[in-house]
């Protein structure tokens, strides 16, 4: 292979027959599709979208990028990339901390799972090799008593470990991977995968000493770093120990949104709530922080470490991000912040999506407060909540119905109207009603309701790159395109999100180009991550989100009016969905094989029919 970056391995494991072979890197791919999500979602349509999620023939595809585990700032990123079975699109979850790094010093650069074991197994990985091992005696365990048991049986030195805990094993649909520093691949239900096919976990077991991916113009991509990290320190939220997001990691957010009149509050029947601070990042930085922790290659250190001393509540848990703050705060009504910890911790050890599972708790709570179900569940009733997340992860009686997901549980009380998802994805901590842009981003995303395919939130309230109205409709369509190929592309070389604060695409080209020897120019950046997105949505035709109406939003956000400063506001997605339609190129939501063609995604034959590249 002559791209540099690249390890050029990749290990195949059939669960079923409980084989392990190996294959290069497919370069013509890698050129086309970056690495990552990119790569990793063009191996799932490869296999074909028709799959059912939960099933021997779906694949799961843990995937790095060039740029894993190098000097890059933030480049220790993995995305686990399958067919959704919480949405029935292709998704993709991404995880930090030191796994990714650790699986490229390893001599791996990607893993595809096919198939299903006859008993509970996990993959060792260490040297170049890898080992099917039976985990037996870790199935019913906690993500934290697995990654201990890893730790006890291989030494806790240069040891990574992502595994799944009983929400995976149980098949919640919005399960995903924990890893050893409670970094999560948390959206999409990557986790319940992994649990059908009967894999608990990846053990990686690599140091960083002479197995660094090498730079094919080591000059160039040295200086392409120095521009990338000097970018990052001086970042206005970035800069380390001085920016927003490093001082209070990601929940800077929450007293800006609720401020802004944009905080879903109470399964979104209001936009802001006098009881947000109370598990805001100031809040949590005053009374619960105990640590800034970082992953491989950061300087930023947004990871908020809190501990809960004594109490009912006692705790030490990382990740009291923002999302997960206000899932089970605001979202379902408590702002008692070492209770949210509790059940952030909780989400964790069971290994589950944060977001999601507040979504359960209060479609539940609303469903109950309208007669529509007889389960209690009250408002802020921490307890309840805690006992609730409990029988959703071992599928308990009203849990296993939960355990389903918010769009299928309330489908089945007759009031799919009360979960606020996209294509069976809930919504994330930004309300569409006080910030357009976000929610034609939920509506068009390609794996179900998400900020992080295009986070218009950066220019609508940080101004960044540069600022534009947040209430105001017209132009969002095109600034989400922008958001959203630059976010395909940096989520393809494996680079965290957060980078995109301070770097921009000219950052990133230099970047790719020292590390694998193609020039790459800023230009090349956007067109490389619209192929990506429309390989997405290409792939989504295909599995029948074929029409306009697949790219909506509940009619709460589009018929109900905002409270607090964006009080009366509904999202205009009348207005902003024809105009992306348009700078996409799309028909109604479907990609036109022109721009298929266009793209390199399918060819033309002599005969003029098309074949997939």
């Amino acid at each position: 292979m002559n791209l540099g970056g690249f390890k050029n391995k990749e290990v195949l494991v059939d669960l079923t027959s409980g084989s392990v072979d190996y294959r290069p890197v497919n370069e013509e791919y890698a050129k086309k599709f970056i690495g990552g999500r990119g790569l990793g979602v063009k191996y799932v349509l490869d296999n074909g979208p028709e799959v059912e999620p939960l099933s021997e023939d779906n694949i799961l595809c843990i995937m790095t990028g060039p740029v894993t585990g190098s000097r890059s700032s933030m480049s220790g990123r993995l995305c686990v990339v399958t067919k959704s079975p919480l949405t029935g699109t292709v998704t993709d979850s991404h995880m930090g901390g030191w796994t990714a790094a650790r699986l490229k010093w390893a001599g791996i650069d990607n893993i595809i799972f096919k198939g299903k074991s006859d008993k509970p197994v996990y993959l060792y990985i260490e040297n170049g090799q890898a080992e099917l091992r039976d985990a037996s005696d870790l199935w019913g365990k906690s993500t934290r008593a697995t990654v201990q048991a890893f730790k006890d049986k291989y030494g806790a030195d240069d040891l990574s470990v992502m595994t799944i805990g009983q929400a995976g094993e149980n098949k919640v649909r919005f399960a995903g991977f924990m890893n050893e520093h409670d970094r999560a691949a948390g959206r999409g239900g990557t986790g319940a995968v992994a649990g059908f096919k009967l894999l608990k976990a990846i053990v990686i077991k690599a140091t960083q000493k002479g197995n660094m991916p090498e730079a094919k113009n080591a000059d160039e991509y040295k200086e392409a770093n120095k521009k990338a990290v000097k970018a990052i320190l001086d970042g206005g939220l970035t800069a380390p120990n001085k920016g927003g997001l490093s001082v209070y990691g990601t929940n800077v957010l929450t007293n800006l949104i609720n401020e802004v009149g944009a905080l879903p509050t109470m399964n979104s029947q209001a936009t802001n709530w006098d009881e947000a601070e109370k598990h805001s990042g100031e809040w949590v930085n005053e009374h619960l922080l105990v640590a800034n922790n970082t992953c491989h290659a950061c300087p930023v250190a947004c990871k908020i470490e809190v501990e809960v001393k004594e109490g009912k509540y006692k705790t030490r848990v990382e990740s009291f991000e923002f999302e997960s703050a206000w899932a089970l705060g605001a979202n379902s009504g408590l702002s008692n912040s070492e209770a949210i910890a509790y059940l952030i911790d909780l989400c964790n050890e069971y290994g589950m999506d944060t977001i999601e599972l507040g979504h359960c708790l209060s479609v539940t709570m609303e469903a109950f407060e309208k007669g529509l179900v007889d389960e209690k569940l009250d408002w802020g009733d921490a307890d309840s909540m805690i006992e609730m997340t409990r029988k959703i992860a071992h599928r308990e009686g009203f849990g296993g119905v939960l355990a389903e997901g918010p769009a299928r549980a309330t489908a089945m009380w007759g009031a799919p109207e009360l979960s606020m998802s996209v294509k069976g994805q809930s919504i994330p901590a930004y309300d569409p009603r006080g910030i357009q842009g976000i929610g034609l981003g939920y509506a068009t995303s390609n794996r179900g309701a998400c900020h992080l395919r295009g986070y218009t939130v950066a220019s609508e309230i940080a101004g960044i790159p540069e600022p534009t109205d947040r209430l105001a409709a017209e132009g969002k369509g095109e600034l989400l395109k922008v958001f959203q190929d630059l976010l395909s592309f940096s989520d393809s070389m494996n680079i965290c999100k957060f980078s995109s604060f301070s770097e921009n695409a000219e950052h990133y080209a230099e970047q790719y180009s020292g590390m694998t020897g193609i020039p790459m120019t800023a230009e090349d950046v956007m067109l490389a991550g619209e192929r990506i997105y429309n390989l997405e949505r290409y792939y989504n035709n295909l599995a029948g989100f074929d029409k306009a109406e697949d790219d909506f939003l509940p009619k709460r956000f589009t018929e109900e009016g905002a409270t607090g400063n964006s009080a009366g506001s509904v999202s205009r997605m009348d207005i902003m969905l024809d105009e992306y339609y348009n700078v996409r190129g799309w028909k109604d939501g479907v990609v036109p094989t022109e721009k298929l063609v266009e793209l390199g995604i399918i060819e033309k034959a002599d005969s003029g029919e098309t074949v997939e590249q």
